[in-house]
């Protein structure tokens, strides 16, 4: 361990106290002599277990529940038990619990947050209590805090507004930054901004736990989040602030409004675009069509799809293309259709992307009038189509095949989750195309049998970016978080692309590589920021040593009692 978080560590807490800080508590890994030192013999059974022993035990436990919410539950009470022992276990597991940790499972789990909560963590920022955030946050428990998850519990994943039950994403990000990036749990703070509800079900739940109100909107709403975002930046001068799971009507004009004033972030919007682009730099690989002749298709135009279009379109400017040209090779489908030029109820972060009328007059579409995916499919052959809709199925077997027929190895990412919101599974694009679509999903799903092998599908996680996006800047305590340092990560992930060796293999590592693959993201990451002036100076062996001190192992350490 580094000095941070030394093999020595020193407490006065003895007894329960002791064994009820999740924190400090080793269970029954507590040796003879801190028994004795700590009173806590007779509160713990006789053995004296090693960590690898209580994983053992867990990951047995674990495998025999009988369902994914099961486990969920299981993995979140350990964590509020003892964090050593969650982390030992999920890093050293994480390819099967990440969808237990995570997408989609943690979907479900915000819906029952309500029913499941058992033991804060966290915390819960109300509009009734907004005076209070000061003294709040204030608490010398959060001296530590490096790095912050903030929702408000209205966009969660693909299923809508959760209220203070979207507490759970905040929680589940940061259990991945520690196990993915080693961020230590001490250093992390989830926080929920509790402004109401609109969802009815929840409001007329006499379990839920959130404040019992309809969604605050507007100025009220406004002055909530400048309290909320002025307190931080006074208690934690260089804190990372990563934003998640707000709707369109407030993602982006957030992140525009704050991104220069701290480090900051919004995972959906710029993460979700740096491991897309990330796919389809890696894919490359595969099709052998260079960046500057993609035409890209996306189906969603929301926060997560523009926001991938802003940075591939950056990515294409830097490989060659003009401006102008970049920007005519997106096609996005939202729910009117095709997005162009004079088209009503635009949002600004839309604007950049919509098509010239003119471009888009001789088309021949299905239904005159309304141009929809499969008439920008069979018109303008994209060689890449992302699904960020939200909907289930959305991208058909007609749209596929009619895909396939120009195309002759084309990319299809059906990003959104939970699993039942993808727009397409891979065993069906996989038939659809006899074999010839490279695929990549934001849900996980089951391996595909391709010329009589099992096939990993490729899951663009955002797991895979914003660990490393937040080591980077943490380690280097960069000022702010640029587009070029999403970019950046992008091209690492590329870099790392099992496919740049072998055509046929998969486009992103598999996640048991996750760990590694997040320091080679944090050190571009940090390297950007050093090239964009957004932190201090440093050379680059001092900017490994400093991600790597930051990289906390779940390991135990040994206890002295102090007196007090």
């Amino acid at each position: 361990m580094n000095e941070k978080y030394p093999r020595h560590v020193e407490t006065a807490l003895s007894g329960y106290e002791l064994l009820n800080d999740p924190l400090l508590n080793k269970g029954t890994a507590f040796t003879e002599a801190e028994r004795d030192a700590f009173d806590l013999h007779g509160l713990l059974p006789p053995h004296v277990a090693e960590l690898d022993y209580q994983v053992k035990r867990r990951l047995d436990a674990f495998r025999g529940l009988s369902s994914d919410i099961q486990r969920y539950v299981f993995l979140r009470g350990l964590q509020d038990t003892n964090e050593t022992l969650f982390y030992a276990l999920l890093t050293r597991n994480i390819e099967e619990m990440l969808p237990v940790v995570y997408t989609p499972t943690v979907g479900l789990g915000c819906q029952l947050f309500s029913h499941l909560f058992r033991k804060p963590r966290g915390l819960f920022l109300s509009i009734p209590h907004k005076d209070d955030i000061r003294r709040i946050i204030g608490h010398p428990r959060y001296d530590r805090v490096e790095a912050i998850v903030v929702s408000d519990g209205e966009r969660i994943l693909g299923l809508g507004d959760q209220g203070a039950g979207g507490m759970g994403i905040p929680i589940g990000k940061l259990s991945l930054y520690t196990a993915c990036a080693g961020l230590h749990p001490s250093t992390t703070l989830p926080i929920i901004l509790d402004v109401g509800t609109d969802n009815q079900e929840h409001l007329a739940d006499p379990l839920y736990i959130g404040w019992q109100h309809g969604r605050v909107r507007g100025a009220e709403y406004d002055d909530f989040i400048a309290k909320f975002v002025g307190a931080v930046r006074e208690r934690w001068p260089h804190v990372l602030l990563h934003w998640e799971d707000f709707a369109i009507g407030n993602a982006n004009r957030l992140l525009a409004r704050y991104r220069d004033q701290l480090c900051t972030f919004n995972d959906d919007i710029q993460g979700t675009a740096a491991i897309a682009v990330a796919t389809l730099l890696s894919a490359i690989n595969v099709t052998g069509v260079p960046l500057v002749e993609q035409r890209v298709a996306v189906l969603g135009a929301g926060s997560a799809g523009t926001g991938i279009c802003a940075l591939l379109l950056r990515a294409m400017i830097d490989a060659g293309l003009s401006e102008s040209e970049a920007r005519s090779r997106f096609y996005l489908v939202d729910r009117d259709g095709l997005l162009v030029e004079g088209m009503s109820g635009l949002q600004s972060f839309q604007a950049p992307f919509v098509q010239e009328r003119t471009r888009v007059a001789q088309w021949t579409l299905r239904f005159p009038g309304r141009t929809g995916l499969v008439d920008v499919v069979a018109n303008a052959h994209p060689t890449v189509l992302i699904g960020t809709s939200g909907q289930a199925q959305a991208i058909s077997q007609d749209v596929v095949r009619t895909m396939a027929y120009h195309v002759r190895r084309p990319v299809i990412l059906p990003l959104s989750n939970p699993t039942e919101r993808s727009e397409a599974a891979p065993a069906d694009l996989d038939a659809w195309t006899d074999g010839r679509a490279v695929i990549g999903t934001g849900s996980p799903f089951a391996p595909i049998k391709r010329n009589g092998k099992t096939f990993r599908v490729d899951q663009t996680n955002n797991a895979y970016v914003y660990p490393g996006i937040g080591l980077g800047a943490i380690a280097t305590k960069a000022h702010r978080i640029s587009d070029d340092m999403f970019l950046a990560a992008a091209r690492a992930i590329a870099e790392s692309s099992p496919a740049r060796g072998d055509p046929q293999a998969n486009l992103l590592p598999p996640p048991i590589e996750i760990r590694k693959l997040t320091f080679h993201v944090a050190l571009a990451v940090a390297g950007q920021a050093q090239a964009d002036g957004l932190a201090d100076p440093m050379a680059d062996e001092a900017i490994a040593a400093a991600i790597k001190a930051k990289m906390w192992e779940p390991l135990y350490a040994n206890y002295r009692r102090l007196q007090g």
